[in-house]
């Protein structure tokens, strides 16, 4: 089973598929990074009033 043939329209089928991947993996990285963000976020405040206190 190889490659399907999409004839002249392959260049814009895999350049779609690439961009629904990238789309994807985008959607799955930036959550990700953006909890690590408020996490340390929220342990500086924390450490702050703790110091405070």
């Amino acid at each position: 089973m190889g490659l399907p043939d999409f004839g002249k329209y392959a260049f814009y089928v895999w350049t779609s598929y690439g961009i629904a991947a990238f789309v994807m993996i985008i959607n799955l990285v930036l959550p990700m990074l953006k909890r690590k963000e408020i996490l340390k976020t929220l342990n500086r405040k924390l450490r702050r009033e703790q110091s405070k206190s």
